[in-house]
């Protein structure tokens, strides 16, 4: 059996992008970094990120455009997804995605009481599917 699977916890790094397909389907796009520490080979610490472009598709899209900001802390849960592309160059381009299944809004809810955005309320490290 084969499983592509990815989990990963991080903050949005840019607002998301909604568009429609010819046939009205809504896709959302943004990314998202994970922060990673580590010692080096002098053992200095070092944090390093990584960053996800992440792809919503229908009501997920829908509801990542109209609540998911830049700077929100999520949990993001999908599949790798690797495209390719000619380029106006001739060259061949590729690009890695993190196709969402469930995104969850890890950031208490605005204390501001601002209308409109519905969040989770806080989840624990060990309220998560792994």
């Amino acid at each position: 059996m084969d499983l592509n699977k990815v989990m990963i916890i991080g903050n949005v790094g840019r607002e998301p992008e909604m568009r429609f397909t010819a046939n009205g389907t809504a896709v959302t796009t943004f990314t998202v970094a994970v922060n990673r520490v580590g010692g080096g080979q002098d053992n200095e610490r070092r944090e390093e990120t990584e960053w996800f472009r992440i792809v919503t598709w229908e009501k997920l899209a829908e509801n990542c455009n109209q609540y998911v900001s830049k700077g929100k802390r999520l949990y993001v849960e999908g599949r790798l997804q690797t495209r390719s592309w000619e380029g106006n160059d001739g060259q061949k381009r590729y690009t890695t995605e993190l196709v969402a299944s469930n995104v969850i809004f890890l950031d208490r809810r605005d204390p501001s009481g601002a209308a409109g955005e519905e969040v989770s309320e806080d989840i624990e490290p060990d309220d998560l599917p792994f």
